[in-house]
């Protein structure tokens, strides 16, 4: 009589292994690629902000121009974050009992910035500048979205290197006349690669793609 030290199912354990040790590395090579991906870290982003500001009212439904509060954006590399007085230049007298405002009214009175929390933060390795887009004519909703849309902001795109640089490869999609860039309805008459396309030529846009583009 035959004595089996091992269950019949160990004779297999060769090929278990062999469909592990295959599949393994194929998985963490996709895991890793798209669970730290800025599609899956970043996009989504949204701080709890100390003053619940909504985009989709004061832009969606009042209609303020990104620039009234983002001043700087056509100027600058960066948009700069409103100071506490273009807020109060309306609510000094708009909403002067709302709690929610309280941190608005002691950071005018104290004279210190509320502590606003940055969305679309980019390392600090990588240069950006604002006015060099803008004024070519790429709309903010191509980097941030339907911000009119938006309750409380959060990042939209990935802002990742692949993500820039496919777009200076392949500018045509996200230009627009310089003066619409912050009309978050406007869409390209006909085909918006071929209206890009026109826009480009017209206004010499030919991005460089070279690293120190970017990282300087």
């Amino acid at each position: 009589m035959k004595l089996f030290v091992f269950p019949r199912w160990a004779n297999k354990t060769r090929q278990l292994a062999g469909v592990a040790l295959g599949v393994t590395p194929v998985y963490l090579t996709a895991f890793i690629w798209y669970g730290f991906s800025p599609k899956t870290t970043d996009v989504g982003y949204m701080p709890e902000q100390p003053v619940p500001y909504s985009h989709a009212l004061h832009v969606g439904e009042l209609g303020l121009d990104c620039r009234y509060c983002h001043n700087t954006v056509e100027q600058a590399a960066v948009a700069a974050i409103p100071p506490t007085q273009t807020c109060m230049n309306c609510h000094e007298r708009v909403r002067t009992d709302s709690k929610k405002l309280l941190p608005v009214r002691a950071s005018f009175e104290n004279n210190q910035a509320v502590p606003w929390i940055k969305v679309h933060d980019l390392p600090d390795y990588a240069y950006f500048n604002h006015s060099a887009h803008v004024t070519r004519g790429v709309g903010c909703v191509s980097c941030h979205g339907r911000v009119d849309q938006m309750v409380e902001v959060y990042q939209h795109e990935p802002l990742s290197m692949s993500w820039c640089i496919d777009c200076h490869r392949n500018p045509e999609p996200n230009l627009r006349p310089p003066a619409e860039v912050t009309n978050m309805n406007w869409v390209a008459p006909g085909d918006p690669v071929e209206y890009g396309k026109k826009l480009a030529e017209q206004n010499n846009i030919d991005p460089p793609t070279d690293c120190s583009t970017c990282h300087r």
